[in-house]
Parts: structure tokens; sequence; C-alpha cells
């Protein structure tokens, strides 16, 4: 399971012109699952999204987390990261998990958030979204819940 996960001074997805989902100061968080992840991953990857320092504290030093600052996080599904891209000039999506299996794992994920006293917001699994993010930094990382990747 891969979080590609953004610093944002604001974030929002809309579906069909209509705003589902919306933060201010936090993380723009876009989620990519294969089809080794498992509830597993999403317990260690929620809480390494929910523990990552990449905040200012006082010394301007990323020594602070978003639980530490009460920030938002917004979660976007993105199986185009859970892509093969080591061969070729083209994605394979053979390693990306099916709707099936990848929606029950993505709600887990967004809970795992909300159960550690993250405000969360989604966007809509499967949808076509348009994401809209004030990159605060900018401050970008990929974060993995094994060492696959």
């Amino acid at each position: 399971m891969k979080a590609l996960i953004q610093r944002v001074s604001e974030a929002s997805v809309t579906v069909a012109g209509e705003r589902i989902g919306a933060i201010a100061h936090g993380l723009l968080v876009l989620l990519g699952i294969d089809k080794t992840d498992t509830l597993d991953d999403v317990t260690k990857l929620a809480a390494k999204v929910a523990g990552y320092r990449l905040f200012a504290d006082a010394e301007d030093k990323m020594n602070l987390s978003v639980q530490d600052v009460q920030g938002g996080v917004l979660v976007v599904s993105q199986f185009t990261l859970a892509a093969d891209t080591q061969s070729g000039r083209r994605p394979s999506f053979s390693s990306v998990a099916p709707p099936s299996q990848a929606e029950p794992l993505y709600l887990a994920f967004v809970d795992a958030l909300n159960q550690l006293g993250i405000h969360t917001a989604t966007g809509e699994f499967g949808a076509d979204m348009k994401v809209a993010l004030v990159n605060d930094g900018p401050v970008t990382f990929m974060l993995h819940s094994n060492n696959k990747g």
C-alpha cells in the first residue's frame, strides 16, 4: 500500500461538479492499493500517515505530525500509484488490487485515521474526481506500508 502525502494549506475534491470533500490545513493523501495489501497494511500505513512529522515546530523544524497540529486529511483513492512502472514506457496495472478488494481497504484506511482522532474527508472511490490543493512548501513524501517500494 502506498500513500503519496502532500502538506497542504487546503485541499478539496469535486465529483460531477459537486464538492464532496475538503480540508483546510493538513494532508492530501493519494492512496494506492496493491493486490497483496491487507488490513495489516491499512493499520501500519494509517499510523504512519498520522504520526509522520512534516509540519514545522516553533524552531521551523519538521517535528510535528498532522495529529500534533490538529490538521485534517483528505484521502483520495489513486489506483495508478500501485501500477508497475519499472519497464517500458507504459504502466502495467497487473499488480493493482481490483475494486472489490481495494474499496474495503480504502474505507478501512479512512476509518483507521478517524479512529486516531483525525478529521478525515474523502473523495469518491472509483469516480472521476477533480482534486484541488494548495501545496504548503511544497512538501511531498511517498510512504509505504511495507518494504516493497
